[in-house]
């Protein structure tokens, strides 16, 4: 399928699941109200919760959906790898770490993407550094390797809870599971999103050469060690902000740009902007599963994720070996 026919459609998917999210939740209200809501925002209960607790939601899920899709698709062009995930390899655990941390330490609310990215970074370089990417393509090395370093940052975060007040604990877990907060702050991630863009559809040339291989991508030109600082950089970024503001979330990043590969391809200039958006539908959806499934309690997103994504790891690792 072509890549503009491919984001054409996933446009009215994302539109779908929108209004979906907006007309649907824990409270059932008449459609009618909502829609009234909608296009004249009376002062009533239905425009309070369009616009005060669905809509703000719904456009947070959009957005971090879409920035852990684009994280997990720079991490598997990194690694040359479909595995390759910030959740599975530990990334999304070094961030969620830091955030823990400054939480425990009573840092400002500034200093969490700080201390987000700086344990995103430490994990990733771990990574890089115990599973040999350089030399090898071993599949399972750079799994098992990920796979220590999820559960190393899991006894981190075993160790930060208990010594947290009892007080804190009921938010750090929900937090943790990837909580979608209404209230959290959009600009931050928004922006983040909106300026590693550009940058990287403008390198969707040389991203494509780098699948071929290090030494056949130089050889055509292409300056490698930019190319992978540039996708390790904003795959950091994109991650550690999205674990600062919504909680390490799984598995967005392996389904997102998986399925885009198999219906259009590996082309960055339509995988990236088709990836993002996935991601947005993808979480999304997750949430509005998560408000309605067992109303009018909510789980966390990042449980539905979580179901959606284990059963196609395991079939990825079937179909590698």
């Amino acid at each position: 399928m072509s890549g503009r026919l491919l984001i054409l459609l996933l446009l009215p998917g994302l539109l779908l699941v929108t209004l979906l999210s907006l007309f649907l939740g824990s409270v059932q209200l008449p459609p009618a109200d909502l829609l009234s809501a909608m296009l004249f925002r009376e002062n009533s209960l239905a425009s309070e919760i369009l616009w005060d607790y669905r809509l703000p939601r719904t456009l947070f899920a959009i957005v971090i959906g879409a920035m852990l899709a684009m994280a997990g698709a720079m991490m598997q062009t990194l690694l040359r790898n479909p595995l390759a995930d910030p959740y599975i390899l530990g990334t999304s655990g070094g961030a969620a770490v830091g955030v823990l941390a400054a939480f425990y330490l009573a840092l400002p609310a500034w200093f969490h993407l700080v201390a987000a990215v700086a344990g995103a970074l430490f994990s990733t370089l771990l990574l890089m550094l115990f599973s040999g990417f350089r030399r090898s393509r071993d599949t399972n090395r750079l799994l098992l390797t990920g796979i220590v370093l999820t559960t190393g940052w899991g006894a981190l975060i075993t160790f930060i809870l208990t010594l947290s007040p009892s007080s804190s604990l009921p938010g750090m877990l929900f937090w943790l599971v990837g909580d979608l907060n209404e209230q959290a702050s959009l600009t931050v991630p928004s922006l983040v999103l909106l300026l590693s863009l550009p940058p990287l559809l403008l390198a969707s040339r040389p991203l494509d050469l780098l699948l071929l291989g290090r030494n056949q991508a130089a050889s055509i030109g292409v300056d490698v060690p930019r190319m992978r600082l540039l996708l390790l950089a904003f795959a950091i970024l994109l991650t550690a902000t999205a674990v600062a503001f919504a909680g390490p979330i799984g598995f967005v990043g392996l389904v997102a740009p998986h399925i885009i590969r198999l219906i259009s391809g590996s082309s960055h200039r339509t995988l990236i902007p088709a990836t993002a958006i996935l991601g947005g539908i993808l979480l999304v959806a997750a949430d509005l599963l998560s408000r309605t499934l067992i109303a009018p309690r909510m789980v966390p997103a990042g449980v539905f994720m979580t179901l959606l994504g284990v059963p196609l790891f395991l079939y990825l690792i079937r179909r590698q070996s």
